[in-house]
């Protein structure tokens, strides 16, 4: 009687909480993540499922994340995650305990799962050691790739978006405006892209006091992009200079649409080498297969 007792409390215990986690995660789920833009604007901004669940667990490893030793991994961290736009965010120590946490969490429920697998097929049983090593590298590596995949991402958005910026900003320099002005008119839209949010730091940076050098000097830190750079150059050179804007600006946009073009002809070159391994591994044979699979049947049968 006694140990019917205690087994239906355990049960009720693990019960209760299993629906408390369940409360948890389905908030964490639900809530939106936003970062605050320079006119006071909020762009949402999409954290992993599990970042959220685990991201109030981090003060528990903050002194260790702050340890001067760590003081270059948590500046590169940190220009990563302005780069991908997380900025205010997430911040670098942040990042490095959820790349600690994340492996600890996620793996015993990799390896739990791995373990039912093995007992209801007991033919992947011996490589129960291999797949609760790959589930642990793969925990352990989802945090850098995610913030990998987020940089690339943003990157690829600003680059598709320059040429467009450019013009427009050589439309309005040409027709009267100064750059400040046409800066400042290419953000005045309910929704911006993220070069339009750097273009709209720009120039609240410019408004508090710092040159325009400066600022678009950051930017150009910020962004990490060798077009972003150059244009930040020749805008820098031509206001030292005294040269026209516009002029610079339509030869710089002009200058991206024609990088934007050799990279994708070099991405179609590339093509044909990518589809060569599906190619072998997975049409190729069930081409064979097809075709001579009739054949091979009828020689062993007549043999």
């Amino acid at each position: 009687m006694l140990s019917n007792i205690l087994a239906i409390a355990t049960l009720i215990a693990w019960a209760s909480v299993a629906g408390l986690f369940a409360w948890y995660a389905a908030g964490a789920a639900s809530k939106i993540a936003y970062v605050t833009l320079a006119d006071g604007r909020r762009q949402e901004r999409r954290l992993p499922f599990v970042f959220r669940i685990l991201l109030p667990l981090t003060p528990n490893l903050k002194s260790m994340m702050l340890n001067p030793n760590m003081e270059k991994v948590r500046q590169k961290t940190d220009a990563m995650l302005v780069t991908a736009g997380y900025e205010g965010l997430l911040s670098g120590w942040e990042f490095l305990s959820l790349k600690v946490l994340v492996p600890l969490s996620l793996s015993p429920l990799l390896w739990l799962t791995a373990h039912l697998l093995t007992l209801s097929l007991p033919a992947i049983r011996p490589a129960f050691f291999l797949l609760c090593l790959m589930s642990m590298l793969l925990t352990a590596l989802y945090p850098a790739m995610w913030l990998k995949s987020a940089v690339k991402l943003r990157k690829g958005q600003i680059l598709r978006a320059m040429p467009f910026v450019l013009d427009l900003l050589t439309l309005s320099v040409e027709a009267g405006l100064d750059f400040m002005t046409a800066m400042q008119r290419s953000t005045e839209r309910p929704t911006i892209d993220p070069l339009s949010e750097e273009l709209l730091r720009v120039v609240r940076e410019i408004q508090v006091g710092h040159t325009r050098r400066k600022a678009l000097k950051a930017m150009s830190v910020r962004i990490d992009i060798p077009d972003m750079r150059s244009v930040v150059n020749a805008l820098v050179q031509a206001d030292e200079l005294g040269v026209s804007i516009g002029s610079i600006l339509r030869i710089q946009s002009d200058q991206i649409r024609i990088r934007r073009f050799e990279r994708a002809e070099k991405l179609a070159n590339e093509a044909p080498v990518k589809l060569l391994a599906p190619l072998m591994i997975f049409i190729f044979p069930s081409v064979f297969l097809i075709l001579l699979g009739p054949v091979i049947f009828k020689l062993i049968q007549q043999m």
